[in-house]
């Protein structure tokens, strides 16, 4: 079965979940002239400018800083945008609500649901595993919000939300409005 995530023209659309959920391979496939902002993006950036074998844990401020900049430079202007960003934290998810209503755009999430196991065997994929209480810290936080939303319930501010597991992840096509 296929699935299309329409855009409209002023849709933030934040891919969410734990980290090692797959969202940046699902927007890894992404073609077309849809505005995608990953966090990956930078820190390959980053790591290429650093001497080799630089722990991220030493540049990942300067990562999650820069892209909050994007975000929010980008949702200013024109189009469709497509943000990656774990969405763990409730002060996160508030602050992409604010920048939607700042900027006139309809924020809505699609949550990669995966279990803690699987989130943690995609990390290791990767080649990049957070540490342990970190990555407790973002299964904890995002407890609530996973409650949320596999009772089919869009959290407060949001315009939608949708869950996709890994298998329907891997069917999902993105469509979006003309600027």
């Amino acid at each position: 079965m296929r699935i299309t995530v329409e855009l409209g023209r002023r849709d933030l659309l934040v891919v969410a979940g734990l980290p090692g959920a797959g969202k940046s391979t699902l927007l890894g496939r992404l073609s077309g002239d849809l505005t995608v902002l990953d966090p990956d993006q930078l820190r390959a950036r980053l790591a290429a400018r650093l001497p080799s074998g630089t722990p991220y844990r030493y540049y990942r401020p300067i990562v999650h800083v820069w892209q909050r900049l994007r975000v929010a430079f980008a949702a200013i202007g024109r189009g469709p945008l497509i943000v990656q960003e774990p969405s763990t934290r409730a002060t996160t998810r508030a602050w992409l609500v604010l920048l939607g209503a700042v900027t006139g755009r309809r924020v809505r999430m699609l949550w990669l649901e995966v279990t803690a196991e699987q989130a943690l065997r995609g990390q290791h994929v990767r080649g990049r595993v957070l540490g342990r209480k970190t990555f407790d810290r973002h299964v904890r936080r995002s407890a609530r919000l996973r409650e949320t939303l596999l009772a089919d319930q869009v959290p407060l501010g949001w315009h939608s939300a949708q869950v996709l597991t890994r298998s329907t992840a891997d069917t999902t096509a993105f469509v979006g409005a003309a600027a």
